[in-house]
């Protein structure tokens, strides 16, 4: 018989669609649970749904938990699956509450919490920047004097950089205290700012063990990609994964999945390489964001949301990456807000990358422009494959050299 599947949250993030599409053609029995009504759903995503439950708030792990139980007395429930941060917990939690397997809400937990993030991870040898949780200004000052000056903070249970400041000083670092609720009940993570390059490591675990591994790299670092308008955020994911020189990360993620308890899921992990060396920064039990399984998937010959669906469903992968690209995603943006007037550099553009883009947005004329801390998929940008990873870096840098989006 097949397995039955509830997958909550599909209607969260177009991504989750193709989560979905991957169990149905795992041959799982797939029930969603979102707050959508169902006739306001992607026709894609429905396309691809046995049943659908509407429940109030994805927030509330009761509410989720009462759906759940009330599809298990129709058809028994096998599995619980999410791929959104913010519901993991949750979800974690109606998994256990009806004794099904998973991640567990331990793991959860700590994939959630930064500061006991790197607290478990620093106990299990793991080399982290030094973390800690505040919820006064004079814990905060503590720390302050204790690290030194650049320090980061933000949210506990941060989503990506949602909320992240770097502060330089008293004066930076007691502004964006207060804007995160320091001193009126809230705890925040608080950490050493860690020089160095910035990248993630990607999986797809199965009990524990990489099953799919990917690696791939920030130009520039997320604070800097999302606050300066001057620059062309790059991610590039490489297709070198295999080489010695990726031995000490491809190690250290592993010491992670096994001492956060993370059994079978998707993870996504950065990291920074730097004058101290290799650092963990964080995990999260989930694919990344930014739909960046699309560039793994156009890079090695197969379909990533496919792989997940086999590993969570049959317990083995069906297929193994075969490395043929590196592919990258390039974006550029104005230098303000407004609409977009036309372009500079487009056709010179074209005429140098085109064999090798696989996928883009060029908003026409008119269109309004995106706010930069939207992320990556904003705005102008281009996605790339190449068989040699240097050579896509170069295609990337020329992208964001030549092309000039006017605003009127």
């Amino acid at each position: 018989m097949s397995k039955h599947v509830v997958f909550v949250g599909p209607d969260l993030f177009n991504a989750y669609t193709d989560m979905v599409r991957g169990l149905k053609q795992a041959g799982a029995l797939v029930t969603a649970v979102g707050h959508t009504p169902r006739d306001r759903l992607d026709p894609e995503l429905l396309r691809h749904l046995d049943h659908y439950v509407r429940v109030g708030s994805l927030l509330d792990a009761g509410a989720i938990f009462e759906a759940v139980r009330d599809i298990d007395r129709v058809r028994s429930v096998d599995l619980i699956e999410t791929g959104d941060e913010a519901i993991v917990l949750h979800v974690a939690q109606v998994r256990e509450a009806l004794g099904l397997p998973g991640l567990t809400v331990r793991s959860a937990t700590l994939c959630r919490d930064k500061p006991a993030m790197k607290a478990a991870l620093r106990e299990a040898g793991v080399p982290c920047a030094a973390s800690a949780a505040v919820s006064t200004m004079r814990e905060l000052h503590e720390f302050a004097l204790r690290e030194g000056f650049p320090l980061i903070l933000k949210p506990r249970s941060a989503l990506g950089g949602l909320g992240t400041h770097r502060v330089e000083n008293v004066m930076e670092l007691e502004k964006a205290a207060r804007e995160l609720g320091v001193g009126t009940g809230k705890s925040v993570a608080v950490e050493e700012f860690i020089e160095g390059h910035e990248g993630f490591y990607d999986t797809l675990a199965l009990d524990g063990e990489p099953v799919h591994e990917y690696i791939s790299h920030y130009y520039p670092k997320v604070l800097e990609a999302l606050s300066n308008r001057r620059v062309a955020p790059q991610i590039a994911a490489t297709n070198r994964v295999e080489l010695d020189s990726y031995r000490e990360l491809r190690e250290m993620g592993r010491r992670v999945i096994k001492a956060l308890g993370i059994g079978t899921s998707a993870t996504h992990m950065e990291w920074f390489f730097g004058p101290k060396g290799m650092k963990f920064s964080e995990i999260g039990a989930r694919p990344p964001g930014e739909r960046l399984w699309d560039l793994y998937c156009a890079g090695n010959d197969l379909d990533l949301w496919a792989e997940w669906a086999n590993v969570i469903v049959h317990g083995r992968p069906s297929k193994q990456p075969s490395r043929r690209f590196a592919t990258g995603s390039v974006q550029v943006r104005p230098q303000r807000d407004g609409r977009v007037a036309g372009y500079a550099g487009l056709r010179e553009i074209a005429a140098k990358i085109g064999p090798f883009v696989f996928d883009r947005s060029i908003p026409e004329r008119g269109a309004p422009t995106d706010p930069i801390h939207k992320g990556y998929l904003n705005n102008t940008w281009f996605r790339l494959r190449h068989p040699d990873y240097d050579t896509l870096l170069e295609m990337m840098a020329f992208v964001g050299d030549r092309l000039e989006i006017r605003v009127a």
